[in-house]
């Protein structure tokens, strides 16, 4: 017995010391990689700011992004790799094939700007106008996806330089319309995924990520698991009966129906939702109802949204809010029809790749400079990767050191700013990401 614990120990101890040879030899081979990593990304810094002022000074809204598809297709291309286009319209693929055999990894930035009208004083802020929805409106990037297209070309820039060290393949998507169309024009990632994005070569794993204006530069945050909300689009025309306003007992008021339902809505997340479960949001953003002060209209219809943090959740909203309609309107003689449709299912960080790709992160910005941040009730549509292939997506600082960001203008606002010297670091994090991925770390 005593001869049997002593050849184990010493078989113990001849592992050991094998694997921390096999350690000591890995990590400084990891750590040349991170290293050269970084040089290139800051080697590459002025080109990549120089994208996003051109890309600022002249964005395109969803689904029209041809100049921006044009600029990344003849980038790719100077690279070498294999590029597609036309893809959900205007969407741009590049392959890179590393030098080795390995899994597949996708790399994601959307590409659309907003009908926002700029106010920032830029020396490139947008000057762009053009026609959306019947009006005459500003086109801007207000929501940073200027800044996730030149920092993803700037990975591309990188991982092809690396080409060599990759034992896999990457795929590099840019994305169009990730803030919605026109109504009745598909588009996004939806679009991207049902066109076969994920496969030929067939995708193992996705990360993307966000510009954050209201976080420092050089921090990232992400979470595990329900990260950002669903977005359902709900609509209710309620049905009563018309009259002259001066008569109110002939009609059966629409108008005052709908004013009940819109209060009967928010008992449903503050009464009927479990908010110690997740955060639910439901909004009546439009009323639309009447054509004249005296006249009873037969018709009001709602229009809002709802924001869910799991599936669960989701559907006892749905239900809760066909419930409530339908129940006050049978209330007040009149009709409540409930259409909800969805826009984007949950951004949902797989747990097992979160987990195991943090000490990428971690290798890219610093471990002191990786949070785990609360869940956002915005929306994302790379959401619909995740329903597909595991996927992570995070949140890199676009806010000057020191701000405050109760005063930095948020996302989708005229005043919309990032601060560029938080780019190099989100040109890092998708390297670094895509070449740990595929090297197994």
């Amino acid at each position: 017995m005593k001869n049997c614990y002593s050849l184990a120990a010493a078989l113990a101890l001849t592992l050991s010391a094998a694997g921390t040879a096999s350690a000591q030899k890995s990590k400084p081979a990891a750590s040349a990689l991170t290293t050269r990593v970084a040089q290139l990304a800051e080697q590459g810094k002025a080109q990549v700011i120089a994208w996003r002022r051109d890309l600022h000074e002249h964005p395109e809204l969803g689904n029209q992004e041809t100049r921006t598809a044009a600029l990344v297709a003849a980038h790719l291309r100077s690279l070498g790799l294999e590029v597609q286009t036309g893809v959900a319209r205007t969407g741009v693929v590049g392959i890179l094939k590393g030098g080795r055999p390995g899994p597949v990894v996708a790399l994601r930035a959307d590409m659309d700007g907003l009908p926002v009208t700029e106010s920032a004083d830029l020396p490139f802020a947008s000057k762009v106008r053009t026609d959306y929805n019947g009006q005459q409106v500003g086109v801007m990037h207000a929501c940073g996806h200027d800044t996730h297209v030149a920092m993803l070309l700037g990975a591309a820039d990188v991982l092809v330089k690396m080409k060599k060290d990759l034992p896999g393949t990457v795929k590099f998507i840019f994305q169009p319309a990730e803030e919605g169309s026109l109504p009745g024009i598909e588009g996004g990632a939806r679009l991207m995924v049902k066109e076969g994005v994920l496969e030929n070569p067939k995708v193992d794993a996705i990360f993307g990520l966000h510009i954050q204006a209201q976080t420092e530069v050089g921090r990232l945050s992400y979470r595990p698991g329900g990260e950002m909300a669903s977005s359902d689009v709900f609509s209710i025309k309620v049905k009563g009966k018309s009259a002259h306003g001066a008569y109110p007992w002939l009609s059966v008021d629409p108008v005052v129906t709908a004013a009940q339902i819109i209060l009967g809505l928010q008992t449903i997340v503050s009464r009927q939702a479990e908010l110690t479960e997740d955060a639910v949001v439901l909004t009546v953003g439009m009323v639309h109802g009447g054509v004249r002060n005296n006249i009873i209209p037969e018709q009001v219809e709602l229009t809002g949204t709802i924001r869910c943090l799991n599936k669960g959740m989701q559907q006892k909203v749905w239900a809760a809010v066909r419930r409530t309609a339908t129940g006050i309107a049978e209330s007040a003689g009149a009709t409540a029809e409930v259409d909800i449709t969805n826009y984007a299912p949950i951004t949902y960080n797989d747990p097992a790749l979160t987990s195991r790709m943090v000490p990428s992160l971690e290798r890219a910005a610093g471990p002191a400079n990786v949070t785990v941040q609360k869940a956002v009730t915005g929306a994302e549509d790379f959401a619909f990767y995740q329903e597909k292939v595991p996927g992570l997506f995070v949140f890199v600082g676009g806010m000057p050191v020191g701000k405050d960001p109760a005063t930095t203008a948020p996302h989708h606002t005229a005043g919309f700013f990032v601060d560029e010297s938080g780019f190099t670091l989100g040109v890092r994090t998708l390297a670094t990401l895509a070449l740990d991925y595929l090297s197994g770390k």
